[in-house]
């Protein structure tokens, strides 16, 4: 049996582009050079000449519009926690008029899409029951998209709650367990024609930062992403219709998050949309010496805009104001699009 090789675009944005460099996803970056990566081997560097063709395919083919949103360029992700105990702001949007107000106002300040969540995942987060992660989640979806026409993910490994939230209005079922939780979750996925975002995890948020351990962080999550994708196609759900999302911060160290964040272009192999979520985890606490969750946007913004830089088509924060104004520069700079007053 042959080794598995990995193949990592190295993305660049540098106005100096060469005639032999290629789209990356059919955004905003391009690349002429892929890292070749194994388990065995040291990596390499080769020209995308020597590419395989099934994989340049994937590297360069455009993502086109997911759930509302155009991957051509960077999305910004509002999180709305409908929830007493999450780690950053916890019971703070519990009341529907409290959560539709922040959600207004995370759209009047930059958001593509808000994600809507009614159970904690940080680390040691207790189960929450479906009837009350519906109760918490639902009615502020419905008035949501009463209010306004932005794209609304739900945030659940829930079969049920998943239903309830895509009737109410939600268009993408954001799965922190990429349907290993609740098998009924991708039946609810192909019945309703919600887009989907799959996650990498290791263990429940009860035991997830206890001992996470892998052998390769990078591939070992590159491996159950691409069989998680397999599963979901099997199943019915057109690949085009799919999200990953490597998880940073879900039963990973400091040291598993730095090297996933060193090397997110290699997700865009899946030839699936990538998802960043590392807005004010403990990682970015613990690097920028900021305990305090809800001080930690700078550092946030710092890993969004790492994560754009590698192409990541949606970034899901907390600060939405900051960092679409951190976005606008990045992109200015950079000769990308922005709405600015030239």
């Amino acid at each position: 049996m042959s080794e598995k090789l990995y193949f990592r675009p190295i993305p660049c944005s540098d106005p100096a582009r060469p005639e032999t460099a290629l789209s990356l996803a059919g955004g905003w970056l391009w690349f002429d050079s892929v890292e070749v990566l194994s388990r065995d081997d040291a990596p390499r560097i080769i020209p995308v000449s020597e590419v395989p063709a099934e994989v340049l395919t994937r590297l360069t083919a455009p993502r086109g519009i997911v759930a509302g949103l155009d991957m051509a360029r960077p999305n910004l992700m509002g999180i709305l926690n409908t929830t007493p105990d999450s780690f950053s702001d916890g019971g703070q949007f519990e009341r529907p008029e409290a959560a539709l107000e922040h959600a207004l106002g995370m759209v009047a300040d930059g958001a593509d899409i808000i994600d809507v969540g009614g159970e904690s995942t940080r680390p040691g987060a207790a189960y929450v029951i479906e009837d009350e992660e519906i109760r918490r989640t639902a009615p502020v979806i419905a008035a949501i998209r009463n209010g306004s026409s932005v794209p609304i993910s739900i945030d659940t490994r829930k079969a049920r709650v998943a239903d309830q939230a895509v009737a109410a209005g939600a268009t993408l079922i954001n799965d922190v367990y990429a349907f290993t939780h609740d098998p009924k979750l991708v039946a609810v996925a192909k019945e309703t024609c919600a887009r989907v975002c799959l996650m990498h995890a290791q263990g429940d948020p009860e035991v997830m930062q206890e001992n996470p351990n892998y052998e390769n962080v990078l591939l070992d999550v590159y491996d159950f992403l691409e069989e998680r994708v397999a599963f979901a196609v099997a199943q019915g759900i057109a690949r085009e219709k799919i999200i990953v999302d490597p998880g940073i911060g879900f039963g990973k160290t400091v040291a598993h998050n730095l090297s996933l964040l060193e090397r997110l272009s290699l997700f865009h192999a899946l030839g699936c949309p990538v998802l960043l979520g590392a807005s004010r985890k403990r990682f970015i606490g613990t690097i920028g010496q900021v305990p305090d969750a809800q001080d930690r946007a700078p550092g946030s913004i710092a890993v969004a805009l790492g994560g754009i830089a590698q192409g990541m088509q949606i970034t899901r924060v907390h600060d939405i104001k900051e960092t679409r104004q951190a976005l606008a520069l990045w992109q200015a700079v950079h000769g990308e699009e922005s709405s600015y007053d030239a």
